[in-house]
């Protein structure tokens, strides 16, 4: 019996059959290799296969074995036609030598490489990625040989280098090589991998490219055999390298177990690969839509892998990516959209498909700091400000008789702070200032807290407010709110006529807030002087007496114009830029600085009266000579000179430390408790005295640590308001009219000509050049040139 079918091309002849018929197994491997192509081939040639077919007419059919028999008695002759053919070209074989086993057989030595010559045809790596083919030239010194190879390049290459020759080719004129790669190509199939596979895994046989050829192709001819060794290199499933020496390898067929476990990891990967294109297509397809159609940010979230992807180019984006496998992945998407590898890449790609706005913020992204709260966090605070208790309440004064005016800016979300004043008997001056009491709620330890202390402060961007505690339990609990009864934390200040402090108190208090006030509306009602507003008039009338009277111990004035920025509708591609310049020798603005720092001193006071270890600060006397400043300007210009001579702030927990530039014995920062962490550690301590005793929550060393850690993220955000509003300042900037005009006060000389300049109009400061004559001091008017924010690049030029 007998059947016969095709694998890959190839003829599998088998029988069952015994007796008249030769044995088909002598000619078994020899008909597998011809395939179809071989066939038509010698068709050509006049050579012709008889082939099994049905009986048309009406005579006996022949036997099956007589056909087999037939058969196999043709495919035989034309094998030892094509053997003599064959040997009378050029042996193909590479160099063969003889070695002794274990055993002492003389065995063939497969992997003796080919002496180099000029001529000859191989494959060589020309890096990690790429091998080519190439002519063999001239030696290069004792080892290395020039080479032309596939791209019309002359290079020097090291034996170590070369991956194959080519055996039965000598003289090889590398004009042939395109020729050459194209049969090749035409010659490659990696199916008939798998039928070798099959075959040498029956009978354990290690195989090499030669070897394969004969198996595969029929002949092992230079052609056949770069095409098995092509082969045999790129494979990953059926063969193993088993040894190798120089150019030559001889390898063994996988275990079944190996291949089929590697068969199932190839459809794995190419499945994923199906996926990554798809994604890629995704990604090219957001790219080009217009703005309005471009896929939602959530989009780019709701599947695993494609999250994983988009994070991959967001951590190439801000130079963070968190492995090496990571940023190979950002490095094949940025490859396979025809983009270079680089984090400018990374960023217009994610800005480009709508994942990321035009003016997204970096920093915040770089930084890594966090934004909203979480599920865990708003669901506590939600808890205390509906069943948490006030332990005050009994010690609370009432307060709601006065008037109270909270000032602050227009877009302030959370409001720290009051004041309220009233003249005495005595004809002295009596102030308030209120402070929100957020640790009416929150207590040192809990999950509220540890959230807040982590955070160490809100964080205040043009685009967005990120505030210390969540939004809710901020606005409805702890903040100021007009018009509503209101727990608070009151000092109150008693001056004397030189503007120092006569007497002082600190306690628990309830207010009922009158007015809210922005900065210009307060220093309306007080260039109005109305005799309805009486207590604002002598809230301001305090702070003349109490800026005299720092003046008089020593405190330097370092007031500047401060830019403040409110962007409307960040995530547009032109958003509006509101831009407000503040000046802070403003009235309104200056009453508000005194009461702060008033209140300060007073916290500092008390603290080291009652031994209250608190986050004191202060700043060593300078012994600056300020009258050595007079001949500048004052405000900006002088502020500036000034400043750069002061020396650096330091921090004491057990006792107050003189604050020269403030001009006071010390200071304690207390009115912004929902704002600053460090604030209401103060608050903490202060509150646990008021209660009647000293268990305070934290001790000196335990005030020391946390201000270290708080103090540390503090800077790390200062450092990312500051590069959000220099961002939005040249972005502002670069959106106004070409050439317009800027008056400009020279602050100091950097280098030669080259100013540091306060740009009035905007608040902002940058270098530029100015002519020869100009004095620190002096205005000059400048013009923008160019503005790239995103860059941090102005440039200025001086309109002569």
């Amino acid at each position: 019996m007998m059947s016969v079918r095709a694998i890959n091309g190839c003829f599998i002849i088998r029988t069952a059959t015994t007796g008249c018929a030769p044995p088909v197994s002598l000619f078994r491997h020899r008909i597998q290799r011809l395939r179809s192509s071989h066939l038509r081939e010698f068709s050509k040639s006049g050579l012709g296969f008889p082939l099994l077919r049905k009986n048309t007419g009406g005579g006996d059919a022949p036997s099956c074995s007589a056909c087999i028999h037939s058969l196999v008695e043709s495919v035989s002759q034309e094998l030892e036609s094509v053997s003599r053919r064959k040997r009378s070209r050029i042996s193909v074989r590479a160099s063969v030598k003889v070695k002794l086993t274990s055993y002492g057989e003389v065995v063939e030595d497969k992997l003796v490489n080919q002496e180099l010559e000029a001529g000859l045809l191989l494959e060589f790596k020309k890096d990690p990625e790429r091998v080519l083919l190439a002519v063999t030239h001239r030696p290069d010194g004792k080892k290395n040989w020039m080479v032309f190879d596939q791209n019309g390049v002359s290079s020097s290459i090291k034996p170590q280098q070369i991956t194959y020759i080519v055996p039965g080719l000598y003289n090889f004129n590398h004009t042939e090589l395109t020729d050459f790669l194209q049969r090749a190509q035409d010659n490659l199939d990696i199916q008939l991998l798998e039928f070798a596979w099959m075959e040498l895994l029956e009978k354990n046989k290690p195989v090499t490219p030669e070897e394969l050829a004969e198996i595969i192709y029929g002949r092992s001819d230079p052609l056949e055999s770069y095409c098995a060794h092509f082969l045999l290199s790129k494979d990953e499933i059926y063969f193993s390298v088993l040894e190798s020496k120089g150019s030559r390898s001889i390898y063994s067929p996988r275990r079944t177990e190996q291949v089929e476990e590697l068969l199932r990891r190839q459809r794995v990967k190419e499945a994923e690969e199906r996926e990554f294109q798809e994604f890629i297509q995704l990604l090219k397809s957001a790219k080009n839509a217009p703005t309005h159609t471009k896929p939602p940010k959530s989009s780019w979230l709701a599947n695993d892998k494609v999250r994983e992807n988009i994070d991959s180019l967001k951590a190439y984006a801000i130079d963070a990516w968190a492995s090496i496998g990571q940023r190979k992945l950002a490095g094949v998407i940025l490859k396979s959209m025809g983009l270079q590898k680089t984090a400018v890449s990374a960023l217009n790609l994610l800005i480009d498909i709508g994942y990321f706005p035009v003016h997204v913020n970096l920093d915040l992204l770089k930084l890594n700091l966090p934004t909203d709260h979480s599920d865990a966090i708003v669901e506590a605070a939600e808890i205390l400000l509906s069943e948490s208790s006030d332990l005050d309440a009994a010690r609370r004064i009432d307060l709601t008789h006065l008037k109270v005016y909270a000032i602050d800016v227009d877009e302030a979300d959370e409001l720290d702070d009051a004041l309220s004043a009233t003249r005495l008997q005595d004809g002295r001056i009596k102030i308030w200032i209120h402070v929100a009491d957020p640790a009416r709620y929150v207590t040192p330890g809990s999950k509220v807290d540890r959230e807040a202390r982590r955070r160490g402060t809100s964080v205040f961007l043009p685009t967005a407010t990120y505030p210390m505690f969540p939004e809710k339990l901020a606005m409805e609990g702890m903040s100021l709110r007009q018009g509503e009864t209101c727990n608070a934390v009151s000092v109150s200040v008693v001056l004397r006529s030189d503007g120092s402090i006569a007497e002082y108190s600190v306690e628990n208090s309830i207010i009922r807030p009158t007015y809210m006030l922005t900065y210009e509306s307060a220093a309306e009602l007080l260039h109005m002087n109305l005799q309805e507003e009486v207590e604002l008039r002598l809230l301001s009338e305090a702070a003349f007496l109490r800026s005299q009277w720092r003046h008089e111990q020593g405190a330097v004035d370092t007031t500047t114009l401060e830019t403040r920025i409110k962007v409307v509708n960040p995530e547009d591609p032109e958003p509006l830029i509101n831009l407000y310049v503040e000046n802070q020798a403003d009235p309104a603005m200056r009453l508000v600085f005194e009461m702060m720092i008033l209140c300060g001193e007073v916290i500092a006071t008390f603290g080291s009266q009652h031994n209250i270890p608190l986050p004191y600060r202060g700043q060593p006397q300078s012994n600056i000579d300020v009258s050595a400043f007079a001949h500048l300007p004052e405000g900006p210009v002088r502020s500036a000179s000034i400043v750069k001579v002061m020396r650096a702030a330091e921090m004491n927990f057990r006792c107050p430390v003189r604050h020269g530039g403030l001009g006071i014995p010390g200071y304690v920062q207390f009115t912004s408790p929902i704002r600053r962490y460090m604030d209401l550690t103060a608050h903490y301590q202060i509150k646990a005295f008021l209660r009647g005793g000293d268990n305070f929550p934290f001790s000196a060393g335990e005030l020391e640590g946390i201000a270290a850690s708080v103090n540390m993220q503090n800077r790390v955000v200062r450092k990312l308001c500051n590069s959000g509003l220099r961002y939005w300042v040249i972005e502002f900037l670069r959106r106004q009219q070409k050439g317009k005009k800027y008056t400009a006060l020279i602050l100091r000389f950097v280098k030669d000509r080259i100013a540091s300049l306060l740009l009035v109009e905007v608040g902002f400061q940058a270098t530029a050049w100015v002519s020869e004559g100009k004095q620190v001091g002096d205005e000059v008017e400048v013009r923008v040139e160019e503005a790239h924010p995103r860059d941090d690049l102005i440039l200025l030029k001086e309109v002569l």
